[in-house]
């Protein structure tokens, strides 16, 4: 009895910390989204009921905040995806340098998300001084305004060159458990290359598929550095996703109730598409 009591009360600081950790700030989050608070009235907290999610649902700039939120994860699972398993067969493959290759693939999953924006705003997305206007004007073309232009392709293309070395590097940790002896008895069989990636490669890689699509689809809910940082949300509401739409409630608009009840609202949306998501990696591990 001892000695599994011992171990229990070792780990019971670490596991009521992490509890208070989590439960306090979404206590105060329910509480908050149920009362009337205002910074500019902070003493103010009339119970309000439903209200702040009621008015939060019949913003104008709900629907379009929980389409572009739909768009950016959907479009960066994609790209990264796809990209990511034809950069870790690229990798897989033998050929002088592929450390230093490898290591530059993963580089930028490491840079912030604010200094990512920063970069590509400045560097490569100024449509005077950037290195796409240049290459523009190269082929003698006008160069783009893409914050303005296109804002949520421009956060999605952002989004994505962050993300798609975490896919690769998933990928490429799968592949290097690729059943060799039978990739080449299906080369001896005639099987064509592409015939290997669609029978033997692609069922291979399944598993890592949906925990990179899992992954993603639960971080990508909370872009919020990448709109900050370019768009602000704008032109309009073209790049609001539901995080900024929940900062600028908060902080914009002063409103901590309906902020509360949009996070609500949007860690609610994150555990359903949880459920779904552990589910079908379940499957795939069975």
């Amino acid at each position: 009895m001892d000695n599994r009591l011992l171990p229990r009360a070792l780990m019971a600081p670490a596991v009521l910390t992490l509890f208070l950790w989590m439960i306090v700030p979404l206590l105060m989050t329910l509480y908050f989204s149920f009362v009337t608070y205002n910074l500019m009235q902070p003493g103010d907290r009339p119970f309000s009921g439903i209200e702040n999610f009621h008015y939060f649902v019949t913003d104008p700039d709900f629907w379009p905040a929980v389409w572009n939120t739909l768009l950016l994860i959907g479009s960066v699972i994609v790209i990264t995806v796809v990209f990511g398993v034809l950069l870790a067969l690229l990798v897989n493959e033998p050929f002088p340098g592929r450390g230093i290759v490898r290591v530059l693939l993963i580089s930028p999953f490491f840079v912030m998300p604010a200094v990512n924006a920063l970069l590509w705003k400045h560097m490569m997305m100024n449509p005077i001084y950037g290195v796409l206007a240049n290459v523009w004007k190269f082929f003698g073309a006008t160069p783009i305004d893409w914050l303005t232009d296109v804002p949520l392709f421009s956060v999605i293309v952002m989004v994505a060159w962050q993300w798609l070395p975490f896919a690769c590097l998933i990928f490429i940790t799968s592949l290097q458990s690729l059943d060799r002896e039978q990739m080449e008895a299906a080369r001896m069989d005639g099987a064509t290359r592409l015939h290997q990636f669609w029978y033997l490669t692609l069922p291979h890689l399944g598993r890592s598929i949906a925990v990179v699509i899992m992954i993603e689809m639960i971080f990508l809910m909370s872009v919020f550095a990448e709109i900050f940082t370019t768009t602000s949300g704008g032109p309009g509401n073209e790049s609001t996703n539901l995080a900024f739409l929940i900062y600028k409630q908060a902080l914009m608009s002063f409103d901590v109730g309906v902020a509360s009840a949009g996070a609500l609202f949007a860690v609610v949306l994150a555990n359903i598409a949880a459920v779904f998501l552990i589910r079908m990696v379940g499957k795939n591990l069975d």
